[in-house]
């Protein structure tokens, strides 16, 4: 299925997971957050929350700085 990921379209799995989709980003040991169609995941909820076709994902890196 095809997924909208910050902008680029990305075909996945049927099945995927926001947590699968991360992990297959590299983004794993990553500070992200992450908006699936414009509705914040929690991190506890990565691993239950499933995507579908043609959902809008936007994951916003955590930069510190001084």
């Amino acid at each position: 299925m095809n997924i909208n990921v910050n902008g680029d379209v990305m075909e996945v799995e049927d099945s995927t997971t926001v947590e699968d989709l991360i992990m297959q980003l590299s983004l794993g040991n990553k500070r992200i957050a992450v908006e699936v169609n414009q509705r914040i995941i929690t991190k506890s909820l990565h691993g239950s929350t499933k995507l579908t076709s043609n959902d809008t994902i936007e994951i916003i890196h955590a930069i510190g700085g001084g």
